[in-house]
């Protein structure tokens, strides 16, 4: 296995990790118990907004490594 499929692998692990930590609709906190039927419109804050933003990171680095494996 070359450098890229290795670092494609361990990426697309921490991107579906990433996705799966983001309960649909509910955030980290009704994840946990917390969190009630109001705050449908509310502001990602500590974690929960650290894991959507490494999310969107580990998406686009999954898409450069896929990209560079096609012309390598």
């Amino acid at each position: 296995m070359t450098t890229l499929s290795i670092a494609q692998i361990v990426v697309s692990i921490l991107l579906i990790i990433g996705i799966l930590m983001q309960s649909r609709g509910g955030g980290l906190s009704s994840m946990f118990g917390g969190g009630g039927g109001g705050d449908a419109y509310r502001t990602k804050r500590g974690a929960e907004k650290f894991i959507f933003r490494a999310t969107i990171v580990l998406a686009v680095l999954f898409l450069l490594i896929s990209a560079a494996r096609l012309f390598v």
